[in-house]
């Protein structure tokens, strides 16, 4: 090794907490960095005649942290190249919260140099005494700089660090309030453990922001969930209701359930989320998504107690095939247009389908959903057109639409009808095509204007005080075009 860097904790708080060894090592150190001067050992370090150089500096040189942690290990390992042993110090204890720490440590090796990390006290140990919380119940220590909800387990004791200033208040506050109602609890300290600096307030989540007090010191506290509304957003939750469910102790209908007997309410669902989509009814689309989640969920379940696979597969495996079919996005691979997406996906089902050693497609129609038959009749159509199988204009359409109308009317048997009445249909498929509209969603468009326009049929029955059937097609034709006229 061409040089080596110690790297030691200042502690939490002040000279008192320092080690013996890191406080020999500080003494005896030929060059000592300190990551910065803003730190209650330093008035002790000058007066001890303790010298030192900070990379303050570099705080103000780089425009994000990420740069200044990359300068720092740079700096240092650099210097320790050329033959010197620098003792780096840092606040807090070096593998808490210390990206140039963790720099160090993947750099070292592969630049000939021993990075060797001392103990210090951390900030953790004065939060956990001073916030009530015992770590073996569950904490987990997060970056206020870089805090995501996905993060954020609300069934854990949560600390938040690098709160230094408003506008990382604000950001942390956004990100819990995806997780906790917005009057929760919380507890901003600073400081902890430093005699005569430490503060601690606490305020709904909603204030964090306005009401809280900043430095470089504040951290965040969110106490475990214990508000059922709260937990039960949780993913886990969920599998861990249909587990229960399934269990000895749960629901006699949820126990005899298989894959196939589960087969109708999937689709049923899927289509009453279709239905909630053409109303525009947000309440009732997530509603009926969860209704699709259920049956998701339910079936992975039932598969884990067979001992095939779980929840957690099901999202791998998503997971895994969305990344590995857009290699545009997560790849060095580039798509022009949405068209361009469609064929590279395509081609990359082809490579994964060799791999696996499935045969390839014997026909370009393999592969077409069967059901709902509308679905299956566009999609057959597109894979047609493919290859030039299809019509030239809507003009050519709409007369072999005419044709089939003719044939069907000419069928003098119930099997004859029934084909002809299919072929009809599959024209009107091919029609909705060259108008670029989705023949199944039409329908259920259709569907619903039906259920509208009768139903005012029905209510003007109602008014006039007699049931609906009782009333001529004539009066029955005028509501409907009453209704029409109205928008319904």
């Amino acid at each position: 090794m061409a040089g080596r860097i110690d790297v030691v904790g200042l502690g939490p708080g002040d000279e008192n907490g320092i080690p013996l060894g890191t406080l020999r090592l500080l003494r005896g150190a030929d060059r000592l960095w300190l990551r910065t001067e803003k730190h209650p050992v330093v008035r002790w370090l000058r007066e001890e005649g303790i010298s030192f150089q900070t990379f303050d500096h570099l705080y103000e040189k780089h425009a994000d942290f990420e740069s200044v942690y990359e300068a720092i290990a740079e700096s240092l390992l650099e210097e320790a190249a050329s033959g010197a042993s620098p003792v780096y110090a840092v606040p807090g204890h070096p593998m808490v919260a210390e990206r140039s720490v963790q720099l160090l440590l993947a750099r070292g090796a592969d630049r000939g140099v021993k990075v060797d990390v001392r103990g210090g006290g951390s900030f953790l140990d004065a939060a956990f005494a001073r916030l009530g919380i015992d770590p073996v119940e569950g904490f987990a220590l997060l970056d206020g700089t870089d805090l995501d909800a996905s993060r954020i387990d609300p069934r854990l004791h949560l600390i938040i660090g690098q709160v230094y200033d408003r506008m990382v208040a604000s950001d942390v506050k956004l990100a819990l309030m995806e997780v906790f109602p917005d009057e929760y609890p919380i507890t901003v300290a600073s400081s902890l453990g430093v005699e005569g600096r430490e503060r601690m307030s606490r305020m709904p989540l909603f204030s964090l922001d306005q009401d809280g007090e900043f430095d470089d010191w504040t951290l965040v506290y969110v106490s475990p969930a214990e508000d059922s509304g709260i937990l039960r957003r949780r993913f886990d939750t969920l599998t861990e209701v249909i587990a229960h469910l399934r269990g000895p102790e749960g629901c006699p209908w949820d126990r005899k359930q298989t894959h196939q007997s589960l087969r109708k309410y999937l689709l049923e669902e899927a289509y009453e989320f279709l239905e909630a989509v053409g109303e525009e009814d947000v309440e009732a689309m997530a509603e009926e998504l969860g209704d699709i989640l259920l049956q998701v969920v339910l079936h992975a379940q039932i598969a884990r107690e067979e001992g095939y696979f779980d929840i957690r597969d099901v999202v791998g495996l998503l997971t895994e095939k969305l990344i590995r079919r857009h290699p545009h996005v997560f790849g060095e691979d580039r798509a022009s247009d949405a068209e361009d997406v469609r064929e590279k996906w395509e081609a990359i089902k082809e490579r994964e389908r060799a791999e696996k050693g499935r045969p390839q497609a014997e026909s370009l129609l393999d592969g077409v959903p069967r059901f709902p038959a509308l679905l299956q009749a566009t999609e057959l159509q597109k894979r047609a057109a493919q290859v030039g199988f299809d019509w030239s204009r809507r003009e050519d359409v709409r007369d072999k639409l005419l044709e089939e109308l003719e044939e069907l009317f000419r069928a003098d048997a119930f099997e004859k009808r029934e084909e002809e009445l299919g072929d009809l249909l599959f024209s009107a498929v091919a029609l909705a095509r060259f108008f670029e509209v989705d023949a199944e969603q039409a329908l259920l468009t259709a569907c619903r204007k039906f259920i509208r326009r009768f139903r005012f049929v029905e209510q003007r029955a109602a008014e006039a005080g007699e049931p609906v059937e009782s009333f001529s097609l004539e009066r029955l034709d005028a509501w409907w075009d009453e209704a029409k006229r109205r928008g319904f």
